[in-house]
């Protein structure tokens, strides 16, 4: 027995015996070492490539960012300037009237949004403006200066507490941040960011033969301004134009600190008053540099662009800033490199398993025949290769491969289009099946709320005439009171009169009840109604509650069509608000009925051809609580002095006419109801109770 060799000895004297060996090392050889080296290669590629993808995709994103920032501005611009130019304004100022200027300067400043809003004179300094504005001179800021000769202008200024004061009491508390401790900022001794970035824009006002009559100057706070950051995130960053679990997110900098901005701390908390990292404060406020690439924003990292933000003068004051998470794109990376190294593999895996085949396809064949030669040898006759047509080995067993190949496939085929065809059918079926789930359940809540309401009906109906029954009583025995007593009743005619008003208001209060229980009973013909006849008739019908309120009535009818609706029935809505009004305006105030056509949108399904009634009052306004209650059935802010109906038959008679309310208020300031009419009515088939359509419409929509 010979000695046992080692490893290499023996695989040495395998290679040069066997055919076997010799072929499958041939074979192997490039796979096992090629692979890795080409999984290495795609490694460093991919993370290298798909890096300066993110990089110029951010850059593109910033340089989007600031196209839409200059068209902010400029569209402030133009707004300024189109104030400037406008009549009511030039009038004013020909008539001297600083109150009408004034007035005209508030509007202004409240239809477009700004924050303070100045007339100056042709020197520069303030004649009249929104706020409180101090009369000083505001020709030392680039933008007046340039208005001053002729030509409008806008641009960035850092605007101080003192100055922010001046303007409007209220902007410094506005512009005011907290400072929150930041990873990597710069060292900074400040608690708070008082100082304000403004948006500031100039105009000329020029007479009519060109002559300069003055300058309007005005202007947005950015601090805490998130309407414009997330307008600009919108734009930026539109759905689907990120990997999924990935955010974008856009930020106004007032030097390194964030004072608008929707990056997140914990929960729903925007991050203002955080700073950003010292090295990019350096490279973008110190050396007015572009940052891209990515960086550590508040508490993650981002793929980032920063870039410079400069005042009129050309000063670094701030920064632009927009990026999206980096973790769910490396994630995206790491997850393609994973299934592309996992699809290496098992191609190297069926290439070897293949390979192997091939080889022995080779050397197989050789050793069946050495079998064949051994059988024959021992006696066996009826061994045989079998039929060939090359007259050898090879290639029968090539043919029968190749046969075998050819058939698996096309077994393949069949298999998944069979599978196809299979998952197809199953999601016809399902598709159907939900359809007609969701038509029964809706059918349900229908009939649900269709018992509630005749349930209702009846309870109200029965109610109601227990209730006139007693009524009817006293106010007779009322009456014949009155009669027998005749003069005598002379010393009780207050206690008399209150008793008649009360028997009074309690039948209005059952027809209410009966009006919102069965409004069909109580529904009117429908007719062509002019929307502005409707304004004129409700304006005389409430003459004397005007009279008697400390309320200024401004009209807007600007609607030329009619609406196919009962006349009485809209008189009725429209009294209902201007008298809810009055209520919310018991100091008094300012109360604007407006009227507008209506037309259909293709890109707005619920749009339709018709009117709109706007009743807007400067009264208390409504709480956010009870916005989405109003509607209710029996719910009033009134206390004592209403009954909670006369909304619910508001909504109801509009909704029977397929139109409908809604309401906007901000509480301490305006509360506007808008009255949607339909030029040709599209009566509802729906429960008719507003708090029960409201929930029928929740259940059907989930």
């Amino acid at each position: 027995m010979p000695p046992p060799l080692g490893l290499w000895p023996s695989l040495r004297l395998a290679f040069a015996r066997s055919v076997r060996f010799k072929l499958l090392t041939l074979v192997l050889a490039p796979l096992l070492l090629g692979v890795p080296v080409l999984l290495l290669i795609v490694w460093l590629w991919g993370s290298h490539g798909y890096d300066q993808m993110l990089i110029s995709k951010v850059g593109s994103d910033l340089g989007t960012a600031r196209q839409y920032f200059d068209r902010v501005q400029n569209d402030i611009l133009r707004v300024v300037e189109g104030f400037a130019s406008s009549h009511r304004l030039v009038r004013s100022m020909e008539q001297e009237n600083t109150e009408l200027i004034r007035e005209a300067l508030s509007d202004a400043a409240e239809r477009e949004g700004l924050d303070y809003l100045l007339l100056l004179d042709t020197q520069g300094q303030v004649r009249t403006g929104t706020g409180i504005p101090l009369r000083h001179d505001r020709a030392a800021w680039k933008t007046v200066r340039e208005a001053l000769r002729g030509r409008p202008m806008y641009g960035l200024e850092v605007f101080s507490a003192p100055q922010l004061a001046a303007l409007n009491p209220m902007l410094p508390d506005r512009a005011r941040i907290d400072l929150l401790p930041t990873r990597n900022a710069r060292p900074d001794d400040r608690t708070a960011e008082d100082r304000g970035l403004m948006i500031q824009v100039a105009a000329p006002i020029l007479g009519a033969q060109g002559e300069l009559l003055g300058v309007v100057e005005g202007g947005i706070l950015l601090n805490r301004n998130l309407d414009i950051v997330d307008h600009l995130n919108a734009v930026v960053y539109q759905a689907a134009s990120l990997p999924t679990g990935s955010q974008g997110t856009a930020t106004l900098f007032l030097d390194d600190v964030r004072i608008a901005t929707n990056v997140r701390l914990l929960g729903d908390r925007r991050a203002l008053g955080t700073r950003a990292s010292q090295v990019v404060s350096d490279k973008v406020l110190g050396h007015g540099g572009t940052w891209l690439g990515s960086a550590f924003v508040v508490n993650s990292s981002y793929i980032s662009g920063y870039e410079p933000l400069t005042d009129t003068s050309g000063q670094r004051v701030g920064m632009l800033y927009v990026g999206f998470l980096e973790a769910p794109l490396q994630a995206s990376l790491y997850w393609g490199l994973a299934w592309l190294f996992l699809a290496f593999v098992l191609v190297s895996v069926l290439g070897t398993l293949a390979d192997l085949r091939w080889a022995r396809a080779i050397f197989r064949p050789l050793e069946k025949m050495d079998a064949i030669i051994a059988r024959v040898a021992s006696g066996d006759d009826s061994a045989r290769l079998g039929p060939t047509a090359r007259q050898d080995e090879l290639g029968h067993l090539s043919r029968a491969f190749d046969h075998l190949l050819d058939d698996l496939a096309a077994r393949q085929t069949e298999l998944q289009r069979w599978n196809q065809a299979l998952d197809q059918k199953v999601a016809e079926r399902t598709t159907e099946l939900e359809q007609a789930n969701a038509t029964l359940k809706r059918a349900q809540q229908h009939l649900v709320m269709t018992e509630k309401l005749t349930a209702i009906g009846e309870l109200t109906a029965g109610v109601a005439h227990e209730i006139n029954n007693p009524v009817a009583v006293i106010q007779g025995n009322l009456d014949l009171l009155r009669d027998v007593l005749g003069p005598d009743a002379e010393p009780v005619q207050e206690e008399l009169r209150l008793i008649d008003q009360q028997t009074q208001r309690i039948h209005a209060i059952v027809t209410k009840l009966l009006r919102f229980a069965r409004p069909g009973d109580y529904a009117g013909h429908a007719e062509d109604v002019t929307v502005n006849s409707v304004i004129t008739d409700c304006l005389v019908l409430t003459r004397h509650n005007l009279n008697r309120a400390q309320v200024r009535v401004e009209t807007r009818l600007e609607a030329t069509g009619c609406v196919e609706i009962n006349r009485g029935e809209v008189l009725q809505v429209v009294i209902n608000l201007l008298v809810n009004a009055l209520h919310a305006m018991a100091e008094g105030g300012v109360l604007t009925l407006e009227t507008a056509d209506l037309q259909h949108s293709p890109a707005d399904p619920d749009s339709f051809d018709g009117a709109v009634i706007r009743v807007r009052d400067t009264g208390s306004g409504i709480a956010p609580a009870d916005l989405d209650r109003i509607f209710d059935p029996f719910f009033t802010t009134k206390k004592q002095a209403g009954t909670g109906l006369g909304l619910s038959i508001s909504y109801a008679i509009l909704q029977r006419y397929g139109g409908r309310i809604t309401v906007d208020s901000t509480p301490g300031e305006q509360t506007t109801f808008t009255l949607w009419l339909r030029r040709q009515a599209e009566y509802s088939d729906c429960p008719s109770a507003p708090l029960f359509a409201a929930r029928f419409e929740g259940e059907e929509g989930r």
